[in-house]
Protein backbone atom coordinates (compact mmCIF):
# COMPACT_ATOMS: atom_id res chain seq x y z
CA UNK A 1 0.00 0.00 0.00
CA UNK A 2 1.36 3.49 -0.97
CA UNK A 3 1.41 6.69 0.64
CA UNK A 4 -1.11 7.86 -1.81
CA UNK A 5 -3.18 5.20 -1.21
CA UNK A 6 -3.14 5.75 2.29
CA UNK A 7 -3.95 9.79 1.75
CA UNK A 8 -6.85 8.59 -0.27
CA UNK A 9 -8.26 6.44 2.61
CA UNK A 10 -8.12 9.88 5.28
CA UNK A 11 -9.98 11.98 2.41
CA UNK A 12 -13.12 10.60 4.60
CA UNK A 13 -11.54 12.40 7.93
CA UNK A 14 -13.19 15.99 7.96
CA UNK A 15 -11.41 18.28 10.32
CA UNK A 16 -13.46 18.98 12.99
CA UNK A 17 -16.05 21.88 12.07
CA UNK A 18 -15.55 21.60 8.30
CA UNK A 19 -16.51 20.08 5.86
CA UNK A 20 -13.81 19.29 4.11
CA UNK A 21 -11.09 16.37 4.79
CA UNK A 22 -7.39 16.61 6.51
CA UNK A 23 -6.02 15.88 3.53
CA UNK A 24 -6.75 18.65 1.21
CA UNK A 25 -6.30 20.89 4.02
CA UNK A 26 -2.11 19.93 4.09
CA UNK A 27 -2.69 18.35 7.54
CA UNK A 28 -0.61 15.27 6.56
CA UNK A 29 2.78 15.08 6.86
CA UNK A 30 3.62 11.56 6.30
CA UNK A 31 1.52 8.58 5.78
CA UNK A 32 3.22 4.69 5.60
CA UNK A 33 2.86 0.54 5.48
CA UNK A 34 5.02 -2.20 6.44
CA UNK A 35 4.09 -5.55 7.67
CA UNK A 36 0.06 -4.83 8.31
CA UNK A 37 1.21 -1.51 10.47
CA UNK A 38 0.17 1.94 8.69
CA UNK A 39 1.75 4.66 10.43
CA UNK A 40 0.30 8.17 9.44
CA UNK A 41 1.70 12.15 11.19
CA UNK A 42 -0.32 14.34 11.37
CA UNK A 43 0.66 18.59 11.63
CA UNK A 44 -2.11 20.56 13.25
CA UNK A 45 -1.89 24.54 14.84
CA UNK A 46 -4.92 24.84 17.34
CA UNK A 47 -5.46 25.39 20.79
CA UNK A 48 -8.56 23.04 20.95
CA UNK A 49 -7.27 20.13 23.02
CA UNK A 50 -9.85 18.61 21.76
CA UNK A 51 -9.57 18.79 18.33
CA UNK A 52 -6.09 16.53 18.52
CA UNK A 53 -7.77 14.02 20.58
CA UNK A 54 -10.73 13.86 17.87
CA UNK A 55 -8.49 13.65 14.63
CA UNK A 56 -6.60 10.82 15.77
CA UNK A 57 -9.98 8.66 17.15
CA UNK A 58 -10.82 9.17 14.10
CA UNK A 59 -8.02 8.77 12.14
CA UNK A 60 -7.13 5.26 13.66
CA UNK A 61 -10.36 4.28 13.07
CA UNK A 62 -10.74 5.47 9.04
CA UNK A 63 -7.16 3.19 8.92
CA UNK A 64 -7.87 -0.04 10.93
CA UNK A 65 -10.96 -0.85 8.33
CA UNK A 66 -8.61 -0.94 5.62
CA UNK A 67 -8.16 -4.83 3.97
CA UNK A 68 -4.55 -5.93 5.52
CA UNK A 69 -4.38 -3.31 8.68
CA UNK A 70 -3.61 -5.27 11.38
CA UNK A 71 -2.24 -1.52 13.29
CA UNK A 72 -2.05 1.60 13.12
CA UNK A 73 -0.41 4.21 14.40
CA UNK A 74 -1.07 7.95 14.45
CA UNK A 75 1.20 10.72 15.92
CA UNK A 76 -0.32 14.09 16.09
CA UNK A 77 2.28 17.50 16.18
CA UNK A 78 0.33 20.02 17.63
CA UNK A 79 1.68 23.81 17.30
CA UNK A 80 0.30 25.85 19.84
CA UNK A 81 -0.92 29.23 18.09
CA UNK A 82 0.92 31.78 19.54
CA UNK A 83 -0.29 34.81 20.66
CA UNK A 84 1.07 37.39 18.03
CA UNK A 85 1.78 40.81 18.66
CA UNK A 86 -0.91 43.13 18.78
CA UNK A 87 -3.61 39.84 18.26
CA UNK A 88 -6.87 39.26 19.81
CA UNK A 89 -6.47 37.81 22.88
CA UNK A 90 -3.30 38.99 24.00
CA UNK A 91 -2.86 40.01 27.57
CA UNK A 92 -0.09 41.54 28.85
CA UNK A 93 2.70 39.88 31.19
CA UNK A 94 0.48 41.46 33.79
CA UNK A 95 -2.51 40.00 33.15
CA UNK A 96 -4.41 43.00 33.35
CA UNK A 97 -3.66 45.05 30.93
CA UNK A 98 -6.18 45.69 28.18
CA UNK A 99 -5.65 43.81 24.96
CA UNK A 100 -4.19 45.42 22.07
CA UNK A 101 -6.95 44.32 19.58
CA UNK A 102 -9.87 44.31 21.71
CA UNK A 103 -12.55 43.24 19.11
CA UNK A 104 -11.90 40.80 15.97
CA UNK A 105 -14.66 40.32 13.85
CA UNK A 106 -15.02 38.58 10.48
CA UNK A 107 -16.86 39.69 7.03
CA UNK A 108 -18.27 36.69 5.20
CA UNK A 109 -20.69 35.79 3.01
CA UNK A 110 -19.96 32.32 1.35
CA UNK A 111 -20.76 33.73 -2.19
CA UNK A 112 -18.88 36.03 -4.28
CA UNK A 113 -20.31 39.14 -6.21
CA UNK A 114 -22.71 39.91 -3.07
CA UNK A 115 -20.26 43.30 -2.47
CA UNK A 116 -18.62 42.09 0.83
CA UNK A 117 -15.03 44.05 0.21
CA UNK A 118 -17.50 46.99 0.06
CA UNK A 119 -19.01 46.56 2.71
CA UNK A 120 -16.18 45.57 4.70
CA UNK A 121 -14.36 48.67 3.44
CA UNK A 122 -16.81 51.10 4.36
CA UNK A 123 -17.70 49.52 7.54
CA UNK A 124 -14.11 49.94 8.64
CA UNK A 125 -13.95 53.50 8.01
CA UNK A 126 -17.64 54.26 9.41
CA UNK A 127 -16.50 52.42 12.55
CA UNK A 128 -13.12 55.02 12.27
CA UNK A 129 -15.19 58.11 11.84
CA UNK A 130 -17.38 56.90 15.25
CA UNK A 131 -14.79 55.64 16.96
CA UNK A 132 -12.58 59.52 16.18
CA UNK A 133 -15.70 61.52 17.16
CA UNK A 134 -15.51 59.33 20.95
CA UNK A 135 -11.92 60.56 20.88
CA UNK A 136 -10.60 57.34 20.15
CA UNK A 137 -8.99 57.54 16.63
CA UNK A 138 -6.56 54.99 14.59
CA UNK A 139 -8.51 52.43 16.33
CA UNK A 140 -9.85 50.04 13.65
CA UNK A 141 -8.05 47.33 11.24
CA UNK A 142 -9.02 45.86 8.48
CA UNK A 143 -7.41 42.79 7.19
CA UNK A 144 -8.02 41.51 3.68
CA UNK A 145 -7.91 38.29 3.83
CA UNK A 146 -8.58 37.20 -0.07
CA UNK A 147 -5.36 36.06 -1.31
CA UNK A 148 -6.05 34.86 -5.26
CA UNK A 149 -8.18 38.55 -6.48
CA UNK A 150 -7.45 41.07 -3.11
CA UNK A 151 -9.54 44.13 -3.99
CA UNK A 152 -9.35 46.18 -0.68
CA UNK A 153 -6.03 48.35 -1.92
CA UNK A 154 -8.42 49.80 -4.93
CA UNK A 155 -11.50 50.43 -3.08
CA UNK A 156 -9.31 51.86 -0.01
CA UNK A 157 -7.17 53.99 -2.18
CA UNK A 158 -3.98 52.48 -1.22
CA UNK A 159 -0.97 51.37 -2.80
CA UNK A 160 2.55 50.85 -2.58
CA UNK A 161 4.70 48.31 0.02
CA UNK A 162 4.40 47.94 4.13
CA UNK A 163 7.54 48.99 5.34
CA UNK A 164 9.23 46.22 7.89
CA UNK A 165 10.04 47.11 11.51
CA UNK A 166 12.53 44.45 12.80
CA UNK A 167 14.86 41.66 11.21
CA UNK A 168 15.15 37.91 11.47
CA UNK A 169 11.85 35.65 12.68
CA UNK A 170 11.13 39.10 14.68
CA UNK A 171 10.55 41.42 12.32
CA UNK A 172 7.07 42.47 11.35
CA UNK A 173 5.03 44.35 8.68
CA UNK A 174 3.27 47.58 9.47
CA UNK A 175 0.30 47.82 8.33
CA UNK A 176 -0.39 50.89 5.70
CA UNK A 177 -3.06 53.54 7.11
CA UNK A 178 -5.79 56.18 5.22
CA UNK A 179 -9.03 57.08 6.35
CA UNK A 180 -8.13 56.30 10.17
CA UNK A 181 -7.71 52.84 8.91
CA UNK A 182 -4.82 50.41 9.01
CA UNK A 183 -4.62 47.82 6.63
CA UNK A 184 -3.10 45.35 5.32
CA UNK A 185 -3.46 42.76 1.47
CA UNK A 186 -1.82 40.44 -0.09
CA UNK A 187 -2.56 43.49 -3.12
CA UNK A 188 0.39 45.72 -1.09
CA UNK A 189 2.79 42.27 -1.43
CA UNK A 190 1.97 41.47 -4.81
CA UNK A 191 2.15 43.05 -8.79
CA UNK A 192 -1.13 43.50 -10.23
CA UNK A 193 -0.21 41.60 -13.40
CA UNK A 194 1.34 38.76 -10.73
CA UNK A 195 -1.38 35.82 -10.20
CA UNK A 196 -1.47 33.77 -6.91
CA UNK A 197 -1.08 30.33 -7.48
CA UNK A 198 -1.09 28.47 -4.04
CA UNK A 199 -2.58 25.80 -2.73
CA UNK A 200 -4.27 25.64 0.57
CA UNK A 201 -1.48 25.21 2.68
CA UNK A 202 0.44 28.47 1.75
CA UNK A 203 -2.96 30.45 1.72
CA UNK A 204 -3.26 29.24 5.61
CA UNK A 205 0.12 30.00 6.34
CA UNK A 206 -0.45 33.53 4.79
CA UNK A 207 -3.58 34.30 6.60
CA UNK A 208 -1.57 33.02 10.30
CA UNK A 209 1.73 35.69 9.00
CA UNK A 210 -0.98 38.71 8.32
CA UNK A 211 -2.20 38.37 12.28
CA UNK A 212 0.79 37.39 13.93
CA UNK A 213 3.48 39.10 12.05
CA UNK A 214 1.53 42.23 11.29
CA UNK A 215 2.24 45.80 14.02
CA UNK A 216 -1.13 46.37 14.48
CA UNK A 217 -1.02 48.14 17.42
CA UNK A 218 -3.86 48.91 19.85
CA UNK A 219 -7.00 48.62 17.75
CA UNK A 220 -10.83 48.65 19.22
CA UNK A 221 -11.79 46.69 15.99
CA UNK A 222 -10.32 44.27 13.55
CA UNK A 223 -12.15 43.98 10.64
CA UNK A 224 -11.32 40.91 8.59
CA UNK A 225 -12.66 40.44 4.51
CA UNK A 226 -12.82 36.92 3.97
CA UNK A 227 -13.46 35.54 0.49
CA UNK A 228 -16.02 33.45 -0.60
CA UNK A 229 -16.55 30.03 0.39
CA UNK A 230 -16.01 27.50 3.62
CA UNK A 231 -12.19 26.63 2.71
CA UNK A 232 -8.26 27.04 3.91
CA UNK A 233 -8.86 31.04 5.09
CA UNK A 234 -11.88 30.63 7.39
CA UNK A 235 -10.35 27.35 9.05
CA UNK A 236 -6.68 29.10 9.17
CA UNK A 237 -8.80 32.22 10.38
CA UNK A 238 -10.05 30.50 13.00
CA UNK A 239 -7.19 28.45 14.37
CA UNK A 240 -5.24 31.74 14.79
CA UNK A 241 -7.23 34.47 16.21
CA UNK A 242 -9.96 34.61 18.46
CA UNK A 243 -13.05 35.79 16.65
CA UNK A 244 -15.82 38.14 18.78
CA UNK A 245 -18.00 37.31 15.72
CA UNK A 246 -19.02 37.17 12.43
CA UNK A 247 -21.54 39.74 10.09
CA UNK A 248 -22.63 37.85 7.07
CA UNK A 249 -23.76 39.64 3.90
CA UNK A 250 -26.15 38.34 1.52
CA UNK A 251 -28.24 39.86 -1.30
CA UNK A 252 -31.79 39.23 -1.74
CA UNK A 253 -31.85 36.79 -3.77
CA UNK A 254 -32.40 33.34 -3.09
CA UNK A 255 -29.22 32.17 -4.83
CA UNK A 256 -27.30 34.14 -2.61
CA UNK A 257 -29.21 34.21 0.74
CA UNK A 258 -28.83 30.35 0.46
CA UNK A 259 -25.24 29.98 -0.07
CA UNK A 260 -24.91 32.60 2.60
CA UNK A 261 -26.65 30.54 5.25
CA UNK A 262 -23.91 28.24 4.83
CA UNK A 263 -21.23 30.24 5.14
CA UNK A 264 -23.21 31.12 9.04
CA UNK A 265 -23.17 27.82 9.73
CA UNK A 266 -19.51 27.01 9.21
CA UNK A 267 -18.61 29.86 11.59
CA UNK A 268 -21.19 29.04 14.00
CA UNK A 269 -19.63 25.05 13.93
CA UNK A 270 -16.42 26.56 14.99
CA UNK A 271 -18.11 28.92 17.80
CA UNK A 272 -18.11 31.85 16.42
CA UNK A 273 -21.09 34.24 17.19
CA UNK A 274 -23.23 35.55 14.40
CA UNK A 275 -23.68 39.34 15.01
CA UNK A 276 -25.76 39.40 12.06
CA UNK A 277 -26.40 39.85 8.63
CA UNK A 278 -26.45 42.98 6.55
CA UNK A 279 -28.17 42.72 3.19
CA UNK A 280 -26.47 44.35 0.20
CA UNK A 281 -28.08 45.76 -3.26
CA UNK A 282 -31.32 45.94 -1.34
CA UNK A 283 -33.28 47.95 -3.69
CA UNK A 284 -33.28 50.56 -6.30
CA UNK A 285 -34.56 53.90 -5.66
CA UNK A 286 -35.18 55.58 -9.04
CA UNK A 287 -35.30 59.36 -10.15
CA UNK A 288 -39.14 59.42 -8.87
CA UNK A 289 -39.03 58.22 -5.98
CA UNK A 290 -39.63 54.81 -6.77
CA UNK A 291 -38.09 51.58 -5.14
CA UNK A 292 -37.32 48.66 -6.99
CA UNK A 293 -36.64 45.21 -5.92
CA UNK A 294 -34.07 44.32 -8.73
CA UNK A 295 -32.59 41.38 -7.14
CA UNK A 296 -36.13 40.30 -5.14
CA UNK A 297 -36.48 40.95 -1.78
CA UNK A 298 -36.62 38.80 1.76
CA UNK A 299 -33.51 37.07 1.60
CA UNK A 300 -31.43 38.92 4.15
CA UNK A 301 -33.90 38.45 6.59
CA UNK A 302 -34.77 34.74 5.78
CA UNK A 303 -30.86 33.99 6.23
CA UNK A 304 -30.79 35.83 9.98
CA UNK A 305 -34.10 34.02 11.15
CA UNK A 306 -32.48 30.51 9.67
CA UNK A 307 -29.12 31.87 11.73
CA UNK A 308 -30.68 32.92 14.36
CA UNK A 309 -29.33 36.01 14.32
CA UNK A 310 -31.24 39.76 13.14
CA UNK A 311 -31.04 41.74 10.38
CA UNK A 312 -28.31 44.54 10.98
CA UNK A 313 -29.66 46.32 7.93
CA UNK A 314 -29.99 46.88 4.27
CA UNK A 315 -27.67 48.55 1.84
CA UNK A 316 -29.88 50.28 -1.81
CA UNK A 317 -28.12 49.93 -4.76
CA UNK A 318 -26.63 53.36 -5.25
CA UNK A 319 -23.91 54.21 -7.75
CA UNK A 320 -22.30 56.49 -6.02
CA UNK A 321 -21.19 53.07 -3.79
CA UNK A 322 -19.23 51.23 -6.90
CA UNK A 323 -17.48 54.91 -8.06
CA UNK A 324 -16.19 55.34 -4.25
CA UNK A 325 -15.21 51.45 -4.58
CA UNK A 326 -13.70 52.24 -8.24
CA UNK A 327 -12.17 55.59 -7.25
CA UNK A 328 -10.36 54.43 -4.32
CA UNK A 329 -12.60 57.27 -2.46
CA UNK A 330 -15.23 54.98 0.12
CA UNK A 331 -18.52 56.88 -0.37
CA UNK A 332 -18.77 57.06 3.85
CA UNK A 333 -15.43 59.43 3.41
CA UNK A 334 -16.38 61.00 -0.29
CA UNK A 335 -20.15 61.97 0.92
CA UNK A 336 -20.22 61.24 4.55
CA UNK A 337 -23.60 63.16 4.89
CA UNK A 338 -25.18 61.32 2.43
CA UNK A 339 -27.98 58.31 2.42
CA UNK A 340 -25.23 55.50 1.77
CA UNK A 341 -22.91 57.12 4.52
CA UNK A 342 -25.78 57.07 7.44
CA UNK A 343 -26.36 53.47 6.39
CA UNK A 344 -22.82 52.56 7.30
CA UNK A 345 -22.41 54.88 10.02
CA UNK A 346 -25.77 52.75 11.64
CA UNK A 347 -24.12 49.53 10.69
CA UNK A 348 -20.74 50.45 12.64
CA UNK A 349 -22.61 51.76 15.90
CA UNK A 350 -24.46 48.85 15.66
CA UNK A 351 -21.61 46.82 15.60
CA UNK A 352 -19.82 48.77 18.60
CA UNK A 353 -22.77 48.54 20.44
CA UNK A 354 -23.46 44.26 20.05
CA UNK A 355 -19.56 44.05 20.64
CA UNK A 356 -19.78 46.00 24.17
CA UNK A 357 -22.34 43.12 25.47
CA UNK A 358 -20.96 40.39 27.45
CA UNK A 359 -22.25 37.94 24.66
CA UNK A 360 -21.72 39.66 21.13
CA UNK A 361 -23.40 36.97 19.27
CA UNK A 362 -27.08 36.95 21.78
CA UNK A 363 -29.81 38.53 20.55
Amino acid sequence: MTSDQIKEHLKQVKYPGFSRDIVSFGLVRSAEFSDGVVRVSLAISTNDPKVPLQLKTEVDRCLRVIPGVSEAVVDVAVQAVRTPPGAAGAAAADGGAPKPIRHAVAIGSGKGGVGKSTFAVNLACSLARVLEAQGRPGRVGLMDCEIYGPSVPLMIGLQGRPQIEGDGPTALLVPMETHGVKVMSMGFLVDDDTPVVWRGPMVMKTIQQFVQNVKWGELDVLIIDLPPGTGDAQLSLVQTIPLDGAIIVTTPQPAAAGIARKGGLMFQKVNVPILGVAENMSYFVDPAGIRHSLFGSGGGAITAERLGTVLLGQIPLIQEIREGGDSGMPVVISAPQGAAAEKFREFAETLLARLAKPNPGHL
